[in-house]
């Protein structure tokens, strides 16, 4: 695979196991100061980096003493509470040296569910980016149910790399990578170096088998492989215990890529494309000449709106001439489309009373 330098976006996922002693249940200092300087690395190439990271709940069982077992729901959400506020301050003392800022964002589940809280999610993670912050992702382990889980930190890594259009996600694990077997039970085990294709014979070969601190077994790293791939990001499986993890990566160490055959933006104008709208907004000619143009909709360019839509919900996009264009998530509901038609972005606070944003359908959430 090419280098991470090469990267233009890349999502790191971490595990409990890497973050917490296992023995003592402290923080690995070292280790997390070495992936410090691995995220400076990649910084300084232009790589823009998010970080998933588990271990809140391993750290704040240790400080309220509770076992290294199983944990009842309550139980789980109180070392949350107590370990995330812990992990967040690591993770801004080791990157503040490096001038990186480091900002927190706790999701669960219906964050990328729902449609709406899916755009504000992604809107926020792309100006955390932009800013040139770290933006480190947790679980929100302290309100979080059943219901509402993602269940394991691999699938929520790939579900952050999907919703920022990362071309390269990488699970720092306590294994090196995906096995015909598990390698502990099976000595005749083999890791693949590349997987093009998540077959029905690779899928029967993942195991449950997890490290203890760490929830997801290779299923979980399965499934989240499915979802990047799927949205044109290449994965890879490591073994992160190097104090450099992802220089070690990019330098050799052993691994399993999960390649994409498509490019992150081309994934998702398909899934927006397979999309049914709800309603539909038609143009004037001079906004359908600068859609063509790859620019995005702006409520002046609106010349009629049509259905009963939601804010993230897809509306089809149509020129005068009644020709569908396209299809797009809008920023605003049907009525406040009504409302901002044909006016000027600076008018939206005026006209709905409270500020919206400047494009009623984005370029990056429009396939044409």
């Amino acid at each position: 695979m090419a280098s991470l330098t090469t990267a233009r976006r890349l999502v790191v996922k971490i595990g409990s196991a890497l973050l917490v002693d296992r023995d003592t249940g402290d923080l690995r200092a070292d280790w997390l100061r070495g992936l410090a300087e691995d995220v400076a690395w990649l910084n300084a190439a232009g790589v823009q980096v998010a970080l998933v990271s588990s271990g809140s709940i391993a750290l704040g069982r240790g400080v309220l003493g509770l076992p290294a077992t199983d944990l009842a729901l309550e139980q789980s959400q109180a070392a949350a509470a107590v370990g995330q506020i812990r992990l967040a301050r690591a993770y801004e003392e080791v990157m503040t040296p490096h001038g990186i800022t480091t900002a927190q964002v706790l999701m669960t589940l219906e964050d990328s569910r729902d449609r709406r809280r899916y755009l504000n999610s992604r809107a926020t993670l792309e100006q955390l980016l932009s800013l040139g912050a770290l933006p480190i992702v947790n679980e929100n382990d302290t309100v979080a149910t059943d219901e509402i889980r993602f269940g394991d930190n691999d699938r929520l890594a790939a579900q952050i790399a999907a919703t920022i259009g990362a071309d390269t996600l990488v699970l720092l694990s306590d294994v090196d990578g995906f096995y015909s077997a598990n390698p502990s039970d099976d000595p005749n085990a083999t890791r693949y170096d590349v997987i093009d294709q998540i077959t029905p014979e690779i899928e029967k070969m993942a195991g449950d088998a997890g490290s203890g601190l760490s929830k997801g077994g290779m299923k979980t790293k399965l499934m989240a492989a499915k979802t990047a791939t799927a949205a044109g990001c290449a994965m890879a499986i490591c073994h992160g215990a190097a104090l450099r993890p992802l220089q070690a990566l990019d330098t050799g160490a052993n691994a399993t890529w999960f390649t994409a055959t498509l490019d992150p933006q081309a994934a998702r104008k398909r899934w927006i494309a397979a999309m049914k709208p709800l309603g539909t907004v038609t143009l004037d000619a001079g906004a359908a000449r600068a859609l063509s143009l790859g620019n995005s909709l702006l409520p002046a360019g609106v010349h009629a709106v049509n259905g009963a839509f939601g804010r993230g919900d897809p509306v089809a996009i149509s020129d005068q001439n009644g020709h569908q264009m396209g299809i797009g998530l809008s920023r605003y509901t049907a009525d406040e489309t009504k409302k901002i038609k044909g006016h000027q972005s600076a008018e939206i606070e005026g006209l709905l009373g409270y500020p919206g944003r400047a494009a009623l359908i984005h370029r990056d959430d429009m396939a044409l």
